[in-house]
């Protein structure tokens, strides 16, 4: 079994818990997952009609709740045998795939500190508050 995860990701997840659920699961692969809320700043409209030109909902700016990957995963050996070695495989392409054979990858809900820092704005936040947060991300 090996962890995979994203280089831009800061989190206080338990690794080694993570890792010992995927094992417990029989999962092909896990995904720890983070609950997301997305404010859209607009009103919403729903077009359709006989001509697709009328209004039939309207949603003044709505929330949108998902579950997000974190971009930290755990896989199996034999999740892996029937890719092409050295051959790039991401992880959409992965999920997918294994969707479409069945295999349902299993996740891993977490409520802790995550912050993805791919984003200029998310570094900038992170750096800035890494004073408060350098205890809680490196455990001694």
């Amino acid at each position: 079994h090996v962890l995979v995860m994203n280089g831009d990701v800061l989190c206080d997840l338990d690794y080694e818990g993570f890792l010992a659920g995927h094992v417990s699961s029989g999962a092909p692969m896990t995904v720890a997952t983070y609950q997301r809320t997305v404010t859209i700043d607009f009103g919403v409209l729903e077009i359709g009609g006989d001509h697709n030109d009328r209004i039939v909902a309207f949603r003044e700016k709505p929330a949108e709740h998902f579950s997000v990957s974190m971009g930290i995963y755990a896989l199996s050996r034999e999740t892996l045998d029937p890719y092409v070695v050295g051959q790039a495989l991401g992880f959409d392409e992965l999920v997918l795939d294994l969707l479409a054979r069945d295999a349902h990858p299993r996740v891993h809900p977490f409520g802790g500190y995550w912050l993805d820092i791919g984003r200029p704005d998310d570094y900038d936040a992170a750096n800035a508050g890494w004073d408060t947060l350098r205890g809680r991300l490196l455990p001694r």
